[in-house]
């Protein structure tokens, strides 16, 4: 199962001309000015329409997979037709593609490298009346970071399934789901310091596969996947299943793929980049933990029908020996992926309901650190899957950061009317990335919706 996902100090203006490539515009059939070259060595590219409005969108990359080769395309939104509006409409775009494009060194990179982007565009085509902060996945996180450090630049926010509960607490979750496949089903595989990290995959991916194949496996993967609030709705368009068979089989999709690397790449590359272990489960309850989970009903159920002792697991979870962290480790973490909720800028998110990557409690916890609320506005989409959007669906969103900037209020948010606005785009804007029937873009209709989830599980 092949997956590529999304995971994302200005230099003085008058050093540009040394240490920024030639960039001469080439025009467009439509007019758009495109621009691309490298500043210090990273790749950029910039599109500016013929009748630009002044406003410009800075897009922020995910964290590209460790394990197949990074895209050369850079990519200026997360969806091409909303980079086609975007230009249509007279914004301007640009993107740097990172010093570091792949793993989780991408969030350092691109608050050093979209600055000096920033800085570039305005000393080589003009200096933006306003400038958004946008981005998905680990770019969703950096988004929000690059407002609050540099709250002069930007006039507004907008964090596509951003890692908005921080990089600290999404390895903190990761590191309970391991911990659990480790202590009850596989206990030869390794956590942290792993000595081969494509090894250690390997035989995760095995050790889960045939968890899969009876009962009591299928109710320790619940357990283990609940403890970072995994869905069991992998697809994006379809339902979660109604078997647990097939709801810990979805969840084990996110746990052997999405989030696979935990098992080795990403882990190895962040302990790398902190210089130590920044994860730790000391202190931790797994009954109290499962307690909060937004999946404890599909634990329970799935106990009942392997006849397991869901009391004894979480009994040998509590008892089996912790990890403990490096202390300089977690404050490189915190240092480069925790937001504060001080940004100026009004933020809007966008989510899916059913993201097992990047799980919508990390929705709530930025909410809940947010130092003026009606600053902020949270929009839900009801799928699965990570960062799956139409364009339709992200321009609404984008929309509605924009009259907020143009009218200091927020606009009518509810499902409904961003439902219509949604579906009143051409069929080309209602496509969204689904695996189901295969890996690619499949039609589908606007899915806004509410939606409160819980507290994050490891902040």
């Amino acid at each position: 199962m092949n997956r590529l996902r999304l995971f994302c100090r200005a230099v003085p203006l008058m050093v540009f001309a040394a240490v920024a490539a030639v960039a001469l515009p080439v025009r467009a059939d439509d007019g758009t000015s495109v621009r691309e070259g490298d500043i210090n060595g990273v790749p950029y590219r910039v599109e500016v329409p013929a009748r630009w409005n002044g406003t410009l969108l800075l897009w922020s990359h995910g964290a590209y997979s460790l394990e197949f080769p990074a895209p050369s395309e850079i990519s200026l939104t997360n969806h091409p037709a909303t980079r086609q509006w975007l230009l249509d409409h007279g914004y301007a775009l640009a993107a740097s593609q990172f010093r570091v494009a792949q793993g989780w060194g991408v969030v350092e990179s691109g608050l050093k490298d979209q600055i000096d982007l920033l800085d570039w565009f305005t000393a080589n085509v003009g200096k933006p009346r306003r400038t958004v902060s946008a981005g998905s996945s680990a770019g969703g996180l950096t988004s929000v970071l690059l407002a609050e450090r540099n709250p002069g630049r930007f006039a507004g926010v907008a964090s596509l399934c951003g890692v908005l509960g921080g990089t600290t607490g999404h390895f903190n979750s990761a590191l309970d789901t391991n911990f659990a496949v480790k202590t009850l089903l596989a206990p030869d595989l390794e956590l942290v310091r792993i000595k081969d990290p494509q090894a250690n995959t390997s035989s995760a991916r095995r050790a889960l596969g045939t968890a899969l194949g009876d009962p009591g496996g299928r109710a320790r993967l619940a357990l283990a996947a609940a403890l970072a609030d995994i869905p069991g709705r992998y697809t994006s368009r379809a339902p979660a299943p109604d078997t647990v068979a097939g709801q810990v089989e979805q969840q084990v999709y996110y746990a052997a793929y999405d989030r696979g690397a935990f098992w080795g790449a990403n882990r190895a590359d962040i302990e790398k980049r902190a210089g130590g272990n920044p994860s730790w489960n000391t202190g931790v309850d797994y009954r109290a933990l499962l307690a909060r989970s937004s999946q404890k009903a599909l634990v329970k159920r799935a106990y009942r029908e392997a006849g397991l002792s869901l009391r004894d697991d979480l009994a040998r979870l509590n008892a089996a020996p912790r990890v403990k962290a490096d202390p300089a480790a977690v404050r490189y973490l915190d240092r480069y992926g925790t937001p504060t909720g001080r940004t100026p800028s009004p933020v809007v998110t966008l989510h899916s309901t059913g993201d097992g990557n990047v799980p919508p409690e990390n929705q709530r916890w930025y909410a809940e650190h947010v130092r003026n609320p009606a600053n902020l506005r949270q929009l839900y989409v009801d799928r699965g899957y990570h960062c799956s959007f139409t364009a339709s669906e992200e321009i609404a969103t984008l929309r509605t950061l924009l009259t907020r900037m143009n009218t200091h209020r927020w606009p009518d948010t509810r499902p409904a009317t961003l439902n219509r606005f949604a579906g009143s785009l051409a069929p080309d804007y209602q496509t969204v990335f689904d695996m189901d029937p295969e890996p690619g873009m499949h039609p589908t209709t606007p899915s806004f919706t509410y939606h409160h989830p819980g507290r994050y599980l490891r902040p």
